[in-house]
């Protein structure tokens, strides 16, 4: 715990270093209060992420508690590809973003979005290609994450990232104080490229899951920022339901969130009737409810525990 001891002046400052659909960075006051009280005492010693996306949560549990170690897991190779880098070679990654910060905001408004469709094309272009610098890679996801509409990671069917250009006036591109924190609180982690059902193998009784699932759409719309080019379904739903029940048996304490299909339709049992042998908070956050702008307002989530709150 030495290392830790040394980075606590500079860990304290990271969060995520990338927009993304569905964080819970606007959540975190209310997850407090639903966290299980063994990690304010201090009695968990590892966290596990299975669904890992921008890490608001990671952060905050590395940040404010007694975690020695954490395991985290995405479907999505770029995503955790950028953790890897972060973790590993952040010197290089830095200058790398540093120089694409610097010729990008030099370039007038027309040639930054040329800028951006060419960087896009030429990311596209390396996802396939095994023996390219993962830096390289890296460096253009955040890219086209600071520069790209709304912060939206989204790909079509073969994997693609299509989402537009943004417009914005001085995007930083190369948040180098972040990047180094991140890595300090990355020395803890270890990442894995891939299924949530891998996390399996290293829950036990000294351990803090949380699972933060694509979330069952509330309409149609909704499923607009899915990011990855497999849909999580309702079956899908189900099948993770009963990992959550297998979780439980290993004695980790877990808690989970996800859309509340009661804000659509009261009748909707959907995830009551699958977790409802344990836990089911109900709880508030501003999220964009229909396709118009002004949609958006304070609606129901849900928050699943196997621990009494």
């Amino acid at each position: 715990m030495e290392l830790v001891n040394d980075i606590n002046n500079l860990t304290e400052y990271a969060k995520p270093f990338v927009k993304w659909a569905g964080g819970k960075g606007q959540l975190l006051d209310t997850f407090v209060e639903f966290f299980p009280s063994q990690l304010f005492e201090g009695t968990i010693k590892r966290y596990i992420e299975p669904f890992v996306g921008g890490g608001a949560v990671l952060f905050e549990i590395l940040k404010s508690y007694e975690i020695e170690e954490a395991f985290i897991f995405d479907i999505n190779e770029e995503l955790i590809n950028t953790y890897v880098v972060i973790k590993n070679h952040v010197d290089e990654l830095v200058e790398y973003l540093s120089d694409m910060e610097y010729k990008y905001l030099k370039l007038s408004k027309d040639a930054r979005k040329e800028k951006y469709y060419e960087i896009r094309e030429a990311y596209n272009s390396l996802i396939f290609k095994s023996n390219v610098p993962d830096i390289e890679r890296a460096a253009q996801f955040i890219f086209l994450n600071r520069t790209c509409f709304n912060g939206l990671y989204r790909v079509n069917r073969s994997g693609l990232f299509n989402v537009p250009s943004g417009d914005y006036k001085n995007p930083t591109i190369c948040d180098e104080k972040n990047l180094y924190a991140v890595n300090s609180i990355l020395q803890r982690v270890h990442i894995f490229a891939g299924d949530y059902r891998e996390s399996l193998r290293y829950a036990n009784k000294h351990s803090f899951v949380y699972f933060d699932p694509p979330y069952r759409p509330l309409n149609v719309t909704s499923s607009f920022t899915s990011y990855s080019k497999f849909d999580f379904t309702d079956e899908d739903q189900v099948q993770l339901a009963k990992f959550f029940s297998q979780m439980n048996d290993t004695g980790a304490l877990l808690m989970l969130s996800n859309s509340d299909p009661k804000n659509i339709n009261p009748e909707d049992n959907f995830f009551d009737e699958l977790y409802g042998k344990f836990y089911i908070h109900r709880i508030k956050a501003k999220r964009v409810i229909n396709s118009n702008g002004g949609g958006r307002g304070l609606i129901s989530e849900i928050l699943v525990t196997n621990y009494k709150k």
